[in-house]
């Protein structure tokens, strides 16, 4: 992570976690009392969205700090728990929807490990299973190694039995993690694509050699292991590309350690559109063969996606017929089609989801329903 310029809520305490950070960064804080300052910085730039990438506010969280997933009524949701620890990211993917979600862009470390263990502790003593992560509004991993946090979450997750951390990344920043007592309670998880999309759409990310890479280390220190397809790009001969993908994933890690795989296709609201196309002048990722779905997003054709998603669930079922696999944000035909089966219930996939969680990461049963 490059940060160019480093603001800090004046609010924030120089404590132990903030001083690691601003000793990593190695760039000196400029205080603030007012966020606005922070965005007329951002927005300043011929490129704001770039230059939110390299400008880094440290402050606290003063919203929401564990919350539900939002998903879509109008397709099924996983029944993931946000854990709330920043916001937008140091890599640049062409179809991030970040970069329309945010007005403008900021990356933010919500420092603060007393609040994250003050509002996770509700979860920990509930009587049911719970899956939480930290990937939804900023890669769980570009705060590693440079912060505390991560190593924090996976100690704090070791000492329970109820709740599994996911940890899903684009990186490869998990030296740090590898030592840890984690207790098989964190789960490492790694977006991948083909080599295709991620040499032209995800710039500043690892290869997925190295993904993988990391990944086989991941499972030799004991982690439990996910992977999401995720968007999944349809173009001539993608279909090969991620069977071979697949093979590449199998290649490295024993199905075994495998929680889950998810698959989504790209989809993406109208108006990120003009983002790509002024952000990254070479990508036609936006030009296939879209139609308005169910939640306002565009998304390819229904018969494009299930060809994909039939041809790579098979080819991955017939190498690792045991993993978990699910869909992101689809409906009961799709679901149909590819798996055989549809979570008709509204928590199915969830209770799915949870009983592999149990499976692998020795949570307390008497949690499931």
């Amino acid at each position: 992570m490059k940060i160019k310029t480093l603001f800090i809520d004046y609010e924030v305490p120089r404590d132990e976690e903030v001083d690691f950070l601003i000793g990593s960064l190695k760039t000196p804080p400029q205080p603030v009392q007012d966020i606005r300052e922070v965005y007329e910085h951002v927005n300043a730039g011929q490129d704001p969205i770039l230059r939110a990438k390299h400008t880094l506010f440290i402050t606290r969280n003063r919203g929401a700090v564990v919350k539900k997933c939002p998903g879509t009524s109008e397709y099924t949701c996983c029944d993931y728990t946000i854990l709330h620890t920043g916001t937008f990211c140091s890599m640049d993917c062409s179809y991030c929807i970040l970069q329309a979600y945010f007005h403008p862009p900021l990356m933010q470390y919500f420092s603060g490990l007393d609040q994250l263990t003050s509002h996770l502790n509700p979860y920990f003593k509930g009587n049911q299973v719970y899956r939480i992560g930290t990937g939804e509004f900023t890669d769980s991993l570009i705060w590693e190694p440079i912060s505390l946090q991560p190593r924090f979450l996976v100690n704090l997750f070791a000492r329970q039995d109820h709740c599994v951390l996911e940890l899903k990344t684009k990186t490869v920043n998990i030296e740090s993690l590898l030592e840890l007592e984690h207790n098989q309670k964190t789960i490492l998880a790694w977006s991948v694509n083909s080599p295709r999309i991620i040499q032209s759409q995800e710039r500043g990310t690892a290869s997925l050699k190295q993904r993988l890479e990391a990944a086989k280390k991941a499972e030799a220190a004991g982690y439990r292991l996910a992977f999401h397809f995720d968007p999944m790009v349809i173009y001539d001969g993608c279909i090969t590309e991620y069977q071979d993908v697949v093979d590449q994933i199998f290649a490295h890690v024993d199905p075994k350690s495998i929680a889950w795989i998810s698959m989504g296709t790209f989809r993406f609201m109208p108006h990120l559109k003009v983002i790509i196309e002024n952000r990254f002048k070479s990508s036609d990722i936006c030009y296939g063969e879209f139609i308005l779905g169910l939640d306002n997003k565009m998304r390819y054709f229904k018969p494009l996606r299930m060809e994909l998603y039939n041809q790579t669930v098979s080819y991955l079922k017939k190498r690792a017929p045991q993993v978990l696999v699910y869909f992101c944000m689809e409906d009961k035909q799709v679901w149909e089609s590819s798996l055989g089966f549809f979570p008709s219930d509204e928590n199915e996939l969830g209770r799915l989801l949870d009983r592999s969680a149990a499976q692998h990461c020795g949570l307390d049963p008497s949690l499931l329903p």
